[in-house]
């Protein structure tokens, strides 16, 4: 195989496994951190109505996709109506229908929503025509027009046009010409409604927008109003007494325009009450929850996380193997640390995740000093090999039962996991390490020894950062972007990193001349 047929197969592999990462986190919402957690609002809108005794409809307009919020579900409470759901231009309604009805009659309305503050809305809806001026009567024509010349003065365009207005229009001190436009008008939806109809003094779409303000725990709160204004390519909300531009965190747009949210017909005193609830909850449920609604649960469903919590918990660990073979890979082939065994020291440090680093370091060297030593007085006995490995095995269990009662006794409890060790390793490592002490000297041996330690502690401490756990547990697929790595430095021929300490003064020489 040619280095552009590999490296053309690892592109692919990292094209592969960071797109399909990337699709998870941006579509899916699946958290890159291990403790990302996010706010979950639970909203209910509760309508209550006298029916008069024969049919009865009611019209209620719920949120359409609200900014700054994720939909995860709705649920409707109906009693004996009928349901359905329709688009009434840039707002849903809910409909529900009985044909008799008679009596209080109570409905309800619950979604729940988890805070997305990249989800910035549906603000490039359709532009709106421009208004005509209206026909103001005097002497709010007058003073209208005077307040639009003025504003016009001070602005640059329609945002701030409309921000200078706001401030002019509420000011404390506020001056003749807002007073009259102020006269008389009470209440939110008033105040906003007045302010579209000076913007159109200025032909300046603009709209009320419904906004329901969550407070945690909040009971019987109503609708405010939110003004929206045009500026030829998207709506810019704003709010229309203090004109700080964009929706509030804690804002859920209800509905746009000014129109009332509920209509009753075959009934009397229609009321609405809103409640809502605040939780925290782990971003991966939370995702779940989305991809369902989205109707992209089966990416979910042949995830991980469809295991038996058992398995997951398994697959946990399994899949953090691959990263101790790339860091095995990597110090071996570029550093040139020199090891017993490819694999060995990654199952060591899997046994360091149950002993503790410092635990594991003690015992492995502890044990593959004393089975050494053993190893050697074996050696006298001039047995073959099968059944000198045997008895080294042997050797290492009974050491480690050993260990275990001596550190229970002196009530040293973390000594008891060094049952955890792998002993065939254990026993393989005595056996290669005593080799090579024979083939190539003490020094050699204890070199390979220490750099299979070394090796085995970064391998620890890189696969059990619980954000690397994390990462390849939620992107599984990260294993192609690691696996096209380890393809790559498969054709490395340069010098490993030991190499150029070990051969420095040669290198210093030739510079020299």
């Amino acid at each position: 195989m040619n280095k552009l047929h590999l490296r053309l197969l690892a592109v692919i592999l990292l094209l592969i496994g960071g797109g399909a990462t990337w699709y998870k986190m941006t579509a899916l919402g699946l958290p890159i951190t291990a403790d990302s957690t996010t706010q979950i609002w639970t909203v209910e809108a509760r309508i209550s109505f006298q029916a008069d005794g024969g049919p009865s409809q009611v019209n209620f307009n719920i949120p359409h996709n609200p900014p700054g919020f994720n939909v995860l579900s709705e649920d409707y409470v109906s009693g004996q109506y009928g349901l359905a759901r329709d688009r009434d231009g840039d707002n849903r309604v809910a409909m529900w229908t009985a044909r008799r009805a008679s009596g209080n009659q109570a409905l309800y309305y619950r979604i729940q929503l988890a805070d997305d503050r990249d989800s910035d809305i549906d603000l490039n809806s359709p532009a709106p025509a421009y208004p005509e001026v209206p026909d103001y009567p005097e002497p709010f024509g007058s003073a209208a027009r005077a307040l639009l010349s003025d504003v016009r003065e001070e602005s640059a365009d329609i945002a701030s046009f409309t921000r200078r207005l706001l401030l002019r229009y509420n000011a404390d001190d506020p001056g003749e010409n807002v007073q009259v436009l102020r006269s008389g008008v009470e209440g939110s939806t008033a105040h906003v409604n007045n302010l579209i109809d000076i913007l159109a003094g200025a032909r300046i779409p603009a709209r009320a927008v419904q906004i329901l303000i969550l407070r945690d725990r909040m009971r019987r709160a109503s609708l405010d109003t939110f003004l929206e204004v045009h500026n030829g390519s998207e709506w810019i909300p704003l709010n229309p007494v203090t004109a700080e531009r964009g929706y509030p965190s804690n804002v859920l747009v209800w509905k746009r325009g000014a129109e009332q949210p509920l209509t009753v017909s075959g009934g009397s005193g229609a009321d609405i009450e809103f409640a809502a609830a605040r939780t925290i909850r782990e971003m991966v449920s939370v995702a779940e929850q989305r991809a369902a609604q989205r109707g992209a649960s089966m990416l979910m469903d042949f995830s991980l996380f469809s295991l038996p919590v058992q398995a997951q918990n398994t697959y946990r660990l399994l899949l953090l193997v691959p990263i101790g073979a790339l860091m095995m890979v990597i110090l071996r082939n570029v550093v040139g640390i020199a090891t017993f065994g490819t694999f060995m020291p990654i199952l060591i440090a899997l046994a360091f995740r149950e002993t503790e680093l410092a635990w594991g370091i003690f015992l492995f060297t502890t044990v593959v000093a004393f089975g050494l030593a053993i190893r050697f007085y074996l050696e006298n006995l001039k047995l073959l090999l099968v059944p000198r490995l045997a008895a080294v095995l042997i050797v290492v269990v009974l050491l480690m039962a050993v260990f275990s009662i001596l550190s229970h006794k002196l009530g040293l409890e973390r000594g008891l996991s060094i049952a955890l060790f792998p002993m065939v390793i254990l026993a393989m490592t005595i056996e290669r390490m005593s080799l090579v002490w024979e083939e190539h000297g003490a020094g050699q041996a204890i070199r390979q020894g220490l750099g299979s330690l070394v090796v085995a502690i970064l391998a620890y401490l890189v696969m059990f950062q619980p954000q690397v756990g994390h990462m390849v547990f939620v992107f599984p697929e990260l294993l192609l972007v690691v696996l096209a790595v380890v393809l790559l430095l498969g054709r490395y021929t340069g010098y490993r990193l030991m190499e150029l300490w070990r051969f420095r003064h040669l290198i210093m020489d030739r510079k020299g001349q």
